[in-house]
């Protein structure tokens, strides 16, 4: 079983990016929501908790205070590209120390983080009214966080 204390602090500080990185990928595709989809983010690591109890690396990376700063990217382009790049070192770091099933819960856990962000913020529509819970740009990232960690992107919700 991998524990944080099979990676350095650099390597740990990645591992614990991936997540976090996944989310602002999708906060940043589209306007509007992003403290809704902020505090989605961050009650997805409380919620998952016990979906991944008994698992040492997760039950560490969930214990751990996600940190990415924005303001390292110097636009959206940027963001998109090295974003990219950065999960999948992110995911190839896990993959060379970890379990099979434990790289796996990863993947599943950053592609959470982004859909739960994604779901946040209803896009579109007035008042509250109409509008997709998923918009077009929002989706798109989420596919290519799902490609970047070399996973199948989450079921697209209706509506």
């Amino acid at each position: 079983m991998t524990s944080k204390a099979d990676f350095n602090a650099e390597e740990w500080s990645r591992v614990v990016e991936g997540p976090a990185l996944a989310g602002l990928l999708v906060v940043a595709a589209d306007r509007g929501g992003t403290i809704r989809e902020s505090v989605a983010m961050a009650k997805t690591y409380t919620e998952l908790r016990h979906e991944f109890a008994g698992t040492e690396l997760m039950e560490a990376l969930l214990g751990s205070r996600p940190e990415v700063d924005p303001s390292s990217f110097k636009s959206p382009e940027e963001l998109r590209d090295a974003g990219r790049r950065r999960l999948q070192e992110d995911v190839t770091l896990v993959e060379q120390k970890a379990a099979p099933d434990e790289l796996e819960a990863y993947r599943r856990f950053i592609l959470e983080v982004g859909r739960r962000a994604a779901e946040a913020h209803k896009e579109g529509g007035f008042l509250g009214i109409g509008g997709t819970k998923v918009s077009e740009a929002e989706w798109s990232a989420l596919e290519d966080v799902a490609s970047a960690i070399g996973a199948e992107p989450p079921p697209r919700p209706a509506g």
